[in-house]
């Protein structure tokens, strides 16, 4: 197919490669030249692990203009990926709305049949109140009649994304009308082992919130089981959830007999706290989403608060031991949200570093990816960043670990080598408690 990708964000460029990769021709549109010129290149706008390579793989079949209207009218599907912030209580649509009105300008000069897809994350009735009508309006034709509409939401985490998308969970498929959800199936007809969900678009949006929801609320449950056993002493949060991954409910039986974990197990455990770009906007949205309707949404305001909250935790283990923290040399290992990202959007790090600098603390920090965002995050002079774990934690009083790297493992070696004995914190639990001393962590 000849398929439109209009934003160069996360989930655009790597569903354009990856659908580049499953032989289809791709352009790619976004607004900024920039990032275009990027694309151009094979260089990605962001740290994504395996995008590069891709993106080079599949030069002689996915292209990059800021031309949205020649990208149109050249494919037959064109694929909405542009942001959704939260912001002002409640979804900002402004760029949904935006390329869905340029869209339809493009529209009014093609006589071929086109399919509009939404990708981005957007709240049940989207698709058909706010994308349609626009559509219908700028376009001056009928949806269904003279061009489809549908709704494709993603399922892809950051570090891991092309993973996800070249080898995908499930294919959910919101589309109005025969011809919407035939064009859906010829788009992903690359996948055909891949289970499919064929609904509406609105349940499709729902679909997306709910599944993000559920991981949400999985790390905050194990957020504050771990507060409860710190609270009551005598129990480790780390034996409590190897216990609970156990269950026969979080694991799975192989061919062969063997017991396996199920992924859904990795986020019941206990850290500092989950952000990200999907995660806390998600929560929020679909919480702000609810109460307009009528409905509170207790359970989520709930999950959205204990992991507002949960960088204090971290920070009350490290004034255990420095009740005063100012001059305290705090090295902070990691700044990304997660692993195999360069993303910092909503990471713990952030009010972690922030009320260590309020407190008077010097502040190192070292990320593996997230450097160069880390410059454009931190004002000069508030944080030094190191290009080495060495360097961060070589004068350091407290080690301070946020995000799961895996160089981190290697974190108790590297202590021990300056001769001193600076506190570990392990804000992830990733390390053996029995690995390094003096040692602190979540749920001890």
């Amino acid at each position: 197919m000849l398929v439109s990708v209009l934003g160069t964000g996360y989930v655009g460029l790597v569903s354009g490669a990856g659908l580049a990769e499953k032989g289809h021709r791709i352009i790619c549109v976004d607004a900024e030249a920039a990032r275009v010129d990027a694309v151009r290149r094979g260089v990605p706008p962001f740290y994504e692990p395996g995008l590069r390579e891709l993106l080079v793989r599949n030069a002689d079949r996915l292209e990059a203009t800021t031309d949205l209207r020649r990208a149109v009218l050249e494919t037959d599907l064109s694929l909405i990926a542009v942001g959704t912030p939260f912001a002002n209580g409640q979804i900002d649509l402004d760029a949904v709305r935006t390329v869905a009105r340029q869209i339809g300008q493009a529209l009014r000069e093609k006589r071929d049949y086109h399919v509009v897809v939404v990708k981005s994350t957007v709240v049940p009735g989207t698709t058909e109140e706010v994308v349609l009508p626009l559509l219908e309006a700028t376009s001056g034709k009928r949806a269904g009649a003279d061009f489809g509409v549908a709704m494709n939401p993603e399922f892809l985490t950051e570090g891991e994304a092309v993973r996800d998308f070249l080898c995908p969970d499930r294919l959910v498929l919101g589309a109005l009308g025969a011809r919407s959800l035939a064009a859906l199936e010829e788009l992903y007809a690359g996948f055909p082992e891949v289970e499919r969900v064929r609904t509406t678009p609105r349940t499709a949006e729902m679909i997306k919130y709910a599944a993000n929801c559920l991981l949400g609320t999985a790390i905050s449950f194990s957020n504050e089981i771990a507060n409860l056993c710190s609270t009551l002493g005598g129990i480790d949060v780390g034996e409590v959830m190897r216990g609970v991954h156990l269950s026969k409910y979080l694991t799975s039986t192989t061919a062969d007999g063997r017991r396996t974990q199920v992924d859904l197990a990795a986020f019941l455990w206990a850290g500092c706290g989950f952000g990200g770009s999907c995660l806390p906007k998600d929560l929020r949205t679909l919480i702000a989403h609810g109460e307009r309707a009528g409905q509170p949404m207790r359970l989520l305001r709930a999950v959205a608060e204990i992991n507002e909250r949960q960088p204090d935790q971290v920070l009350a283990l490290v004034r255990k031991h420095f009740p005063a923290l100012a001059g305290t040399r705090v090295a902070v290992l990691g700044l990304a949200f997660r692993p195999g990202t360069s993303d910092l959007r909503e990471s713990p790090a952030i009010p972690i570093v922030r009320q260590l600098v309020a407190a008077g603390a010097c502040v190192t920090a070292y990320d593996p990816a997230a450097q160069d965002e880390a410059r454009r995050v931190f004002p000069d002079g508030e944080v030094r960043l190191c290009d080495t774990l060495e360097a961060a934690v070589a004068d350091a009083d407290v080690a301070l670990l946020v995000t799961r790297w895996e160089e981190f493992r290697r974190v108790p070696d590297v202590l021990r080598a300056t001769g001193r004995a600076p506190l570990l914190v392990d804000g992830r639990r990733m390390l053996e408690r029995t690995a390094y001393e003096p040692y602190e962590g979540i749920g001890l």
